[in-house]
């Protein structure tokens, strides 16, 4: 049954349905998310009154998002009505009357405008007003003055040719509904107002809560605010924790210095057989107490109260209860920082073993767990659709087909460059420009060339596609790209930041084509110094798309002498000089494995899995990327010292260098850490010759304890330097289609050589703070994403392969676990020591060493292995690679059963 007509603005839209409906903000509350059924198909003709549309917008941005978006849909028939500037249904705020009590008289008024109003159209059936709302008082007063109005529940659970539509309501009550009979477990949260003068006073600090992956009792949370002392506060088990959801902002009261802890080494995963014992839960708190040396105590807390909820719509499966016949079942996150959800749903049997979308409505004192609702059914667990759709949603990734508002704003098909266009450009087709990528590659951003010019010098062009060209600021596509922030690579899917018009063709740098290019053009000398540098808009015609192995081979080639292969060599004995100038200045040589699959072509399934082989042409390309970065960084921050969009790499705390300081001593080497110059001269002397992996092994573990590059605003920062290329200053600009920092980087490059005109956000150092702040977000989401994509194909390719035996080397040793790297595979995994149905081994977990004896073996890191590899698909949900210790071979004494 659908619900009938709703009216944009004015008033004779005629209707062909018996019912119009209304909602109050109580029914849109982001707190109260009935949007979830909004969004439902059988919802239709709706009307959403200005005054709603306004509140909803002050309290949720996302949520005032979707009901847009269902207003644009012409299939939903929603309709925004501005009641609050038609004359018979605005009202003034009365003499004592609240600013909520006059909203909700103003929704009442318009509802019986529009009975009134309805009245007078002709239609077949009469048209009747029902107006929805979870405010009880007025519902009340609706129902005194003849309006008929019922709250969203009462009238979802009416619809009985839909009753599959209840799951989707959500609970109405702030923490959700108590469950019967439940002892109180948790602490009562500390109400806003009481937190907000803690906070002030000092009593309380605010700060951003991060879960755990490794183990559902600790988690950490980042205050807020400058104070580098308590930066980062761990809190640990059930009661400290107190409701806590992953993103949340809260208030954290500090422990006394004695009850102050360490993050433990211990990996506890919840499998949710202990919900209504919480003794057995106070029994693995145990577990996290551990005897550490003084100095790895750090700052530990509780969590008092909730500043802010930052719940999103999670995606996972069902728990389906044992109880015949039962609503009530667990939902288990795909996310493991996420904790179960109790949701009620009559689907049982329909979503076992699907993947679904629930939503949290609220966390009561007495449950172990928050209650929430069924939003969306996304199809079946272990399908690879599905699964790519999870890996997007879990990541917000935002993956929806650009919109034809969007696509609006490309270029007009056949497109080719005009007089126009060549009046502001040097034209530089003449030249022996080619372009160097990955196999496959078609969003090409970057070209370079090299020639010796009359005066014995040498001429270095960098060419980056011009994309701000054709996105131009403030319109529907610049918009969509900026919300993207860049453009996310999966095993076997791109999702583009900018339409594929422009990421593959018009802006993509391929070869015996016209294109419009922004160039940074050097003047060096035979030692790779820079004489010259200048900027220009230009127009090129790239003679050659190269993968990296292509260029190599011309390079390394004895009888090509073509212009192309000249320029390459010329370009690699460049960037020979320049890497080695940069290494010596400090720049990091860091390690990090990365994995190619190759793709059956018809089942599309991985059939052979490799780790990347980087050659000299990776480097030589990465050396000019990084010179016309740096150049460009000069000249806009020289231009506008306070609007220019840099990227900096801070230096990591010196506690992150603990763990590889540690596992160096236990090689007898010694890795400094006082500087990146230090640490780039050590890790080149750390080695072995009897082990030549070491190195290797070494740098990746200071991969490890680096932190995030970020995007900032040089107006509102004064820590310009990057740690790993030792740059004092460094930006983004050689790759606009696929990150949006650099298309703001182009355009203050224009701006600054004169090639284009300002634009007031260009220069508001605000606007771009918070434009950086989403931009780094997004790379991060992005990241994610990239290897949970990778990880998934990994189930794929060991799926059919039953049990593989291969040479590992330990990273960290855990107090019950093992992590270790496959380097044929660029494999990471646990190897667990304590596992259901086996005799529990005796374990000493060393943390100065750093080593775990498990019996009588004791494995040390760094320590060579060997694994069984295998899929362990026992939890459809959580499939994971499974990895069993086989060599050094540990003997188990009989003990006890876990």
């Amino acid at each position: 049954m659908n619900m009938a007509l709703s009216l944009l603005g004015h008033l004779n839209i005629r209707c062909r349905e018996p019912y119009c409906c209304l909602f109050s903000e109580m029914c849109l509350h982001s707190s109260l998310p009935q949007i979830d059924i909004l969004e439902d198909p059988v919802i239709k003709n709706v009307i959403v009154l200005q005054t709603v549309l306004q509140e909803v917008r002050n309290r949720s941005a996302p949520v005032y998002k979707r009901i847009r978006d269902m207003i644009q849909n012409p299939e939903k028939h929603f309709y925004s009505f501005t009641n609050e500037h038609h004359r018979e249904t605005y009202i003034e705020q009365g003499r004592g009357e609240s600013s909520n009590d006059r909203n909700d008289r103003a929704i009442r008024v318009a509802v019986k405008w529009y009975n009134e109003h309805l009245k007078k159209i002709e239609a077949e059936e009469k048209i009747q007003v029902i107006f929805l709302t979870n405010d009880r008082t007025n519902k009340e007063k609706a129902l005194e003055e003849g309006i008929t109005a019922y709250t969203c529940e009462e009238y979802i659970k009416s619809l009985t040719a839909n009753p599959d539509l209840v799951d989707r309501l959500a609970c109405v009550s702030d923490e959700g509904k108590e469950i019967e009979s439940g002892k109180i477990i948790f602490p009562e949260h500390i109400p806003l107002s009481k937190l907000q003068q803690g906070i002030k006073s000092g009593l309380y600090l605010q700060g951003t809560y991060r879960a755990s992956r490794d183990n559902y009792l600790e988690a950490t949370v980042w205050v807020h605010g400058d104070a580098e002392e308590n930066k980062e506060i761990i809190i640990q088990g059930l009661k400290h924790l107190n409701r806590a959801v992953h993103e949340d902002i809260v208030a954290v009261e500090l422990l006394p210095k004695d009850e102050w802890v360490a993050l433990s080494s211990v990996v506890l995963q919840d499998d949710g057989q202990n919900e209504d014992d919480i003794e057995i839960e106070e029994e693995k708190e145990n577990l996290l107490k551990t005897s550490v040396n003084k100095d790895m105590l750090r700052p530990t807390g509780k969590v008092v109260g909730i500043i802010k909820r930052n719940w999103r719509p999670f995606c996972g499966m069902l728990s389906k209860s044992q109880i015949k016949e039962a609503r009530r079942h667990l939902f288990t996150p795909a996310d493991r920082r996420i904790p179960r959800i109790r949701i009620e749903t009559r689907q049982a049997d329909t979503l076992e073993g699907q993947r679904i979308i629930v939503a949290i409505d609220g966390w009561p004192r007495n449950s172990r767990y928050p209650n929430g609702h069924f939003v969306k059914n996304l199809g079946s667990a272990g399908d690879k659709e599905t699964e790519t759709e999870v890996l997007l949603l879990e990541h917000d990734v935002p993956h929806q087909p650009f919109s034809q508002v969007v696509l609006s704003f490309l270029p007009k098909m056949p497109w080719s460059i005009t007089e126009q266009d060549m009046k502001y450009r040097e034209d530089l087709r003449h030249l022996y420009v080619c372009s160097v990528d990955p196999p496959g590659c078609t969003d090409i951003d970057d070209a370079l060339h090299c020639r010796e010019v009359e005066n014995g010098n040498i001429e270095v062009g960098v060419h980056i596609a011009d994309v701000s060209h054709f996105i131009r600021p403030g319109n529907a596509l610049d918009e969509e790209s900026v919300r993207r922030g860049t453009t996310v690579y999966l095993c076997e899917k791109r999702i583009d930041m900018v339409p594929e018009l422009l990421s593959s063709n018009l802006c993509s740098l391929r070869s015996n084509v016209d294109r419009l290019a922004f160039s940074c053009i050097w003047e060096m000398n035979h030692k790779a110094e820079i004489l010259k540098t200048r900027f220009t808009k230009s127009i090129i015609n790239s003679k050659a798309s190269l993968t990296y192995a292509e260029a190599q081979m011309r390079i390394d080639s004895a009888t090509m002498n073509d212009e192309i292969t000249t320029s390459l060599r010329g370009l690699n004995k460049l960037a020979k000089i320049l890497r080695k100038r940069r290494i010596d200045n400090g720049a990091l040589t860091l390690s990090s494995p990365e994995v190619r699959f190759h793709m059956d072509s018809e089942t599309h399934d991985p059939i052979d899995l490799q780790t990347k082989e980087l050659k000299e042409t990776n480097s030589m390309v990465e050396e000019f990327m990084l010179l016309a970065n740096v150049s460009v960084a000069q000249k806009i921050y020289e231009e506008f010292p306070e609007f220019a969009l840099l990227r900096k790499h801070p230096a990591p705390p010196p506690s992150n260098y603990d763990i590889l300081v540690k596992a160096a001593k236990s090689k007898n080497l010694e890795i400094k850490t006082d500087s990146a110059k230090a640490l780039a001269e050590s890790l080149d002397k750390a080695g072995s010759s009897t082990f030549p992996y070491l190195n290797t092994l070494l740098r990746i573990l200071a991969t490890r304890c680096m932190m995030q590059a970020v995007y900032f605003c040089s107006g509102m920062d004064n820590d310009f330097h990057h740690y790993g290329l030792a740059s004092p200053i460094y930006t983004h600009f050689t790759s606009p289609i696929r990150r949006y920092a650099d298309i703001i980087v182009h355009r203050l490059l224009a701006v600054a050589i004169g090639a284009d005109s300002t634009y007031p956000e260009l220069t508001d150092k605000h606007k771009l703070a918070d434009m950086c702040k989403n931009l780094n977000y997004r790379h991060k989401m992005a990241q994610y994403a990239q290897r949970a994509s990778v990880a998934f194909h990994t189930q794929l390719f060991f799926k059919n392969k039953g049990v593989v035996n291969e040479d590992a080397y330990i990273l960290f040793v855990r107090k019950n676990a093992v992590v270790v790297l496959i380097p044929k595979y660029g494999l990471e995994g646990t190897v667990f020591f304590e596992e259901k149905g086996k005799p529990t081994p005796r374990l000493d977990y060393n943390n100065e060493v750093p080593s775990l004896t498990v019996e009588d073996t004791t494995l040390h890191v760094f320590d060579k292995v060997k694994v069984n590899i295998m899929l362990d698909a026992s939890n459809i949900q959580h499939q994971k690679i499974r990895m069993v210790l086989v060599e050094p071979k540990v003997s188990y004494k009989k003990k006890k059963i876990i």
